[in-house]
């Protein structure tokens, strides 16, 4: 697993740990949690890209 990966995933969730925030506070409930979504649905698409790759290393690896 490389450090990049998460560093990544840890990037989103700051970036939407602070939107939300700050979208609470000014009263927009509705745009945060779309926003939490949004940050979820990003962190989901990498993780399936990382996971595909490790399935075709491995299908790779045994010849398969």
């Amino acid at each position: 697993m490389d450090v990049d990966l998460i560093f990544k995933i840890a990037a989103v969730g700051i970036l939407v740990a602070v939107l939300n925030q700050l979208l609470v506070r000014s009263g927009r409930e509705e745009q945060a949690m779309m926003t939490t979504l949004a940050g979820l649905v990003v962190v989901m698409m990498i993780l399936v890209q990382e996971i595909s790759g490790l399935f075709q290393l491995i299908k790779t690896l045994f010849d398969l």
